[in-house]
């Protein structure tokens, strides 16, 4: 670790504000993964020659690459320096040194086959206090609390026999935005259809009906004095905590410096926790009163408090179940609407998607035991999911022990 620099905070340091800690973005490609290791050892420097060495990115002396990485899009960058450094390569941002694996061999041997090495993640300061310290199925680290939440996310959410359970939900939901899709187009047949608009409602809808059992039009927060609007609880439990979670304190790339204030943006993201789990702490007293009357809804709330009412306190609780909503209601979202704007842009794609859903349904709507039969279908989502990947960039981790990924050798962080 670097010795503190005696230089002022007020030139460089806070234009770092602004950059991108390894956070989820919106486009990109798969197989790009980011790691943290505190060194990596070539092939050379043990003795063993068929180890490769790891390229390293110029960058400048005590920043390293980080003026590179001023986008808040950082794969754009990465996918550039692949084409450069090849699919691994080392950069340094501030006091850390970095390992970006950037193809999809190598982020699946990552994730797969070296996953107990590096399992550790790193979070940067915005993410720790909006993930309430990794207590969270996505952000855990790989520990006895993980495979507890992940088996009960499995087991009251995610499994085939709870996706069974909630398939009234999902149908309810593409009745709906059909029928509103027909409508606009009835109503306004010259204007544009702002999807975004009726799937996004319609998706957090659903992402609380399977969560909470219903979904709302109000709701009295107590600990706010107000009652919010069903627009005003999605902003604070999906919109404000995607905005939040790409803010980073500069102070992360740089520990020996976190000394210096950063109130604005320590403020901001309190206020953010600090609403959101107050809007949670409602939403589950409400269900809890629902319980206490006798009445028994399925969906993850109740799973939760019979099930992991000896394991979990009331804050994981709410944790959990807010992680199952933000979710639900963004990564569906970009990926649908990007699927949609590629079928817009490519009509003989959209023609063959058409024939294949008239030949299978016919004058049927789409059903969920239609899926198999559509081959041309699923490989739309696939390549959708290729091109325009929700989270082409995953939250850094550590290397906790010794490990070798794309014949490199890791040393872990310690």
């Amino acid at each position: 670790m670097q010795k503190a620099m005696d230089v002022a905070a007020t030139s460089i340091l806070p234009a770092f504000q602004a950059m991108p800690y390894a956070t989820p973005c919106r486009r990109g490609r798969p197989g790009l993964s980011v790691f943290l290791f505190n060194k990596f050892i070539s092939g050379q420097k043990k003795g063993n020659s068929k180890l490769l060495p790891v390229p390293v990115v110029p960058g400048w002396p005590v920043i390293g690459n980080l003026l590179q990485l001023k986008e808040k899009k950082p794969h754009k960058t990465f996918l550039r320096w692949a084409e450069i450094y090849g699919p691994i390569y080392s950069i340094q941002t501030g006091a850390s040194t970095v390992i970006v694996l950037n193809s999809t061999e190598v982020a699946k041997e990552a994730m797969v086959t070296r996953y107990s090495s590096i399992s550790t993640r790193k979070l940067s300061k915005a993410l720790k206090i909006l993930t309430d310290n990794k207590c969270m199925v996505a952000t855990s680290d790989y520990d006895d609390f993980h495979k507890m939440v992940k088996r009960y996310i499995l087991t009251g959410l995610l499994g085939a026999g709870a996706q069974r359970r909630h398939r009234g939900h999902r149908d309810t939901l593409v009745e709906n935005v059909s029928s509103q899709l027909l409508d606009r187009i009835k109503t306004h047949p010259q204007q544009a259809v702002d999807f975004r608009e009726i799937f996004e409602s319609e998706l957090f809808g659903l992402s609380m009906k399977e969560a909470l059992g219903k979904d709302m039009e109000s709701l009295h927060v107590d600990e706010l004095q107000a009652t919010l609007s069903r627009q005003e609880v999605f902003n604070v439990l999906v919109l404000d905590p995607m905005d939040g979670a790409i803010d980073v304190d500069w102070r992360d790339f740089f520990p020996y410096l976190r000394w210096i204030p950063n109130k604005g943006l320590e403020m901001k993201i309190e206020q953010m926790h600090f609403r959101r789990q107050s809007v949670m702490n409602a939403l589950i007293q409400e269900q809890k009163k629902r319980i206490a009357s006798g009445e028994e809804i399925n969906c993850y709330i109740d799973f939760l408090l019979s099930e992991g009412k000896t394991t979990l306190t009331e804050k994981q609780i709410g944790m959990l179940v807010w992680e199952t909503i933000i979710e639900a209601s963004d990564t569906t979202m970009v990926t649908t609407e990007w699927a949609m704007y590629e079928l817009a842009k490519n009509p003989k794609c959209q023609d063959r998607l058409y024939h294949e859903i008239q030949n299978v349904c016919g004058a049927e709507k789409i059903k969920e035991e239609h899926l198999p039969q559509l081959p041309y279908l699923n490989a739309v989502f696939h390549e959708t999911i290729r091109k325009y990947s929700p989270a082409p960039v995953i939250p850094l981790r550590y290397a906790h022990e010794d490990t070798q990924i794309g014949g490199i050798l890791y040393s872990s962080w310690k």
